[in-house]
């Protein structure tokens, strides 16, 4: 045992700044489709719920019962990716034309706070937040006219969620991965997933895979391309360790073996790749392939 000491040089430790913002439309439950979300500004966590509820018996209290945790918060940006739209309630009909007051699709969230001390300042790391099952509310817009001291809009997005499977654990809808606690390998790993490659685009894994991405060691893997047969529409899903292939249109598993396309000349089919649980892909590895039927 040691006495403790407080303010130690490097151990003053903050955080601050939010960048790199990606906005994920889920797919059936999985979040393979990632958007560059540019002009944010913040993001208000707003935990709520986890009140407690005081029980008595025999004229003193008995015990506490806590209510669940729910996860909210505040998006704020200068702008936002074209396919928010469909979460913030619009429908858009023809290039330019959008339809409000639609049906609000969930989405995925994630962005990058700095953590910084008195030695490194805010080079010292950074910590990423990942969140899933987002519901946007109506939000209000306040345009007013261009004066002397001209400003952006800033626009502004209430946001309740839906938590997600965690094996394990109570369902959550928010990860948040410490960079200056975890292997550097493995977060390069996730961040390759949340940001994508050369070769692969960019996607939110589920809880269970990122967990699985902190373990232990990553095994590399090279998804293998399906072969096709156009005349036919006869794709052939090969056997690969490691990789999970999905149809894009449903995101079911398509086995090993052989699917075809439905349909006649011009039918298409999607067929994407994504690694198993305590695998990585290579770096540039292609992860998805359009097939097109020709006959």
């Amino acid at each position: 045992m040691t006495a403790l000491t407080w303010d130690v040089d490097g151990s003053r430790f903050y955080e601050t700044g939010v960048d790199k913002g990606v906005l994920y439309i889920p797919n059936n439950g999985v979040y393979d489709n990632g958007y560059a979300w540019n002009g944010l500004t913040a993001v208000t966590e707003s935990p709520s719920g986890a009140e407690a509820t005081a029980l008595y018996a025999d004229n003193s209290k008995y015990l506490n019962l806590m209510s669940n945790e729910e996860f909210g918060g505040t998006i704020e940006a200068y702008t936002y990716p074209d396919q928010f739209a469909q979460c913030d309630g619009s429908s858009v009909q023809n290039v330019g034309i959008e339809v409000r007051q639609q049906t609000r699709k969930t989405f995925g969230l994630s962005y990058r706070t700095k953590k910084g001390n008195d030695a490194l300042a805010t080079d010292f790391g950074y910590k990423l937040h990942l969140v899933y099952g987002a519901l946007a509310s109506p939000s209000e817009k306040a345009y007013a006219t261009i004066n002397d001291a001209p400003e952006a809009i800033t626009f502004s997005w209430a946001f309740t969620t839906t938590p997600v499977p965690v094996s394990g654990l109570k369902n959550s809808a928010l990860l948040v991965v410490d960079s200056t606690k975890v292997t550097p390998a493995n977060l390069t790993a996730l961040e390759n997933a949340l940001y994508g490659t050369a070769g692969t685009s960019p996607r939110l894994p589920l809880p269970d895979e990122v967990i699985s991405m902190f373990a232990g060691a990553l095994t590399t893997v090279t998804p293998q391309a399906p072969t096709f047969v156009s005349a036919t529409g006869v794709i052939t899903i090969p056997s690969v360790t490691g990789v999970v292939y999905r149809r894009a249109d449903t995101n079911a598993v398509v086995a090993a073996g052989t699917v075809t396309i439905a349909g006649s000349t011009g039918a298409s089919l999607v067929i994407k790749a994504v690694p198993a649980a305590g695998y990585v892909f290579s770096t540039n590895a292609d992860d998805d392939w359009s097939f097109v039927r020709t006959a």
